[in-house]
C-alpha cells in the first residue's frame, strides 16, 4: 500500500495538470482507510479532466470481479429487481467494475508473458494482444507507438470467422 500512497501523493497534481482523470477498480472498500481516503481525494481532484482517463486496478483480480458481479446479479434477482431470463452478456457487463467504460481494444503484455494474468478476464474476450519482451519499466513512448501501429494492421473479427 506504500506504493499506492506514494503514487497518489506524487502524481495526483501532475495528472490533473495534464488533463488526466483518475478512476479505480477493484475491491476498494477492503483497502486501509487512509488509502481509501487518499484514492477518493485523487479521483475527486481529477474528476473534471477530459483528455485521458487512467483506470488504476487496486486490490483487483478478474475472477474476483466476475464473482462480485454474479453476487450483485443474484441480489437483484432475489430483490425482484431483475428476472433471471433477462440476464445476457450485455446485462452481465453492466455489473462489472468496468461497466462505465468500453472493453479494451488492445492489451499490451510486457516481459514476454503469454497470459492475461487474471486481468480483465471478461473484458478481453475480443481484445487484440500485443506481446513484447520489454519489461514494463523499460517500455517507452516509441514502444507504445509500435504496438499501436501493429494493432492498426490487424483485422478485427470479434469472434466471427
Amino acid at each position: 500500500m506504500g506504493l499506492l500512497r506514494k503514487f497518489l501523493k506524487d502524481y495526483t497534481e501532475q495528472l490533473g495538470g495534464r488533463g488526466v482523470k483518475l478512476e479505480a477498480i477493484g475491491r476498494l472498500a477492503d483497502l486501509p482507510g487512509d488509502c481509501q481516503d487518499q484514492l477518493r481525494e485523487a479521483i475527486e481532484a481529477t474528476a473534471r479532466n477530459e483528455k485521458l482517463t487512467t483506470i488504476l486496478a487496486v486490490n483487483y483480480g478478474g475472477r474476483t470481479e466476475i464473482v462480485d458481479s454474479v453476487k450483485k446479479l443474484i441480489r437483484d434477482v432475489q430483490a425482484g429487481e431483475l428476472k433471471p431470463e433477462a440476464i445476457d452478456a450485455e446485462l452481465f457487463g453492466r455489473y462489472l467494475y468496468t461497466s462505465k467504460w468500453p472493453d479494451p481494444d488492445l492489451l499490451i503484455r510486457t516481459s514476454g508473458e503469454m497470459r492475461v494474468s487474471n486481468f480483465l478476464l471478461w473484458q478481453v474476450s475480443y481484445t487484440e494482444i500485443f506481446v513484447t519482451k520489454k519489461l514494463w519499466p523499460d517500455f517507452k513512448r516509441q514502444d507504445l507507438f509500435d504496438a499501436v501501429e501493429e494493432f492498426s494492421k490487424r483485422q478485427r473479427r470479434y469472434g466471427a470467422v
